[in-house]
């Protein structure tokens, strides 16, 4: 494909730093292309209670320990479906989650897979929302996103685009780890999830 993939030879250590380096980037799929705005790294290096790696290799997270440059889609609230970017050597398992985007080819296409967004901004500012407008579903597990062969395509922005500021702050919806600033998004960009604080539930 003539696309240079430089997070893949990365050491899984390196996640964080991989998460920032795909803001901005191309995801393509079914006829409609996002640019990432927001993601979320997650180590499986024993060390990130957060991550589906932490305890080790299932049947579910098997994608996560490698090769890079896989998606590992899974389901949330058993409705949902979120996909992140494997992104560590094979045998240490990290992955991104891609966490927003904003529509940049594909747009009619991408509204009518999500009427019941109110603006073009919303159509994928979120997992499943990102999900949604691409038109991927669990078959998209364990496929490549830099070879071709599946049905989402990874590319880098385009010779000359800026990619803007780059912020980080806490992750979302996990009940562990949940302030370790690896939530990074393109600052000031209008296709970014909405921040909902981790709250503890009361017993």
């Amino acid at each position: 494909m003539g696309v240079r993939y430089s997070w893949l030879d990365a050491p899984a250590s390196a996640v964080a730093d991989t998460a920032k380096t795909l803001l901005g980037w191309r995801l393509s799929a079914n006829g409609v292309a996002v640019r990432l705005t927001e993601v979320e790294a997650y180590s499986g290096l024993g060390a990130d209670p957060a991550s589906h790696a932490h305890r080790g290799p299932t049947n579910r997270n098997q994608v996560m320990f490698g090769p890079a440059g896989f998606l590992y889609v899974y389901q949330i609230y058993g409705m949902h479906l979120c996909a992140n970017v494997v992104c560590g050597s094979p045998g240490e398992a990290a992955a991104v989650l891609l966490r927003a985007g904003a529509v940049v080819d594909g747009l009619e296409t991408a509204r009518q897979r999500r009427p019941a967004a109110r603006t073009a901004h919303d159509l994928a500012a979120g997992p499943a929302k990102l999900m949604q407008v691409l038109a991927l579903d669990r078959s998209a597990n364990g496929t490549s996103v830099v070879d071709g062969t599946g049905p989402a395509t990874l590319t880098p922005p385009p010779d000359g685009e800026k990619v803007g500021d780059i912020v980080a702050g806490p992750r979302v919806g996990v009940t562990a780890a949940h302030d370790v600033p690896w939530r990074f998004w393109i600052a000031g960009d209008p296709a970014v999830s909405s921040y909902r604080r981790h709250t503890r539930r009361r017993r």
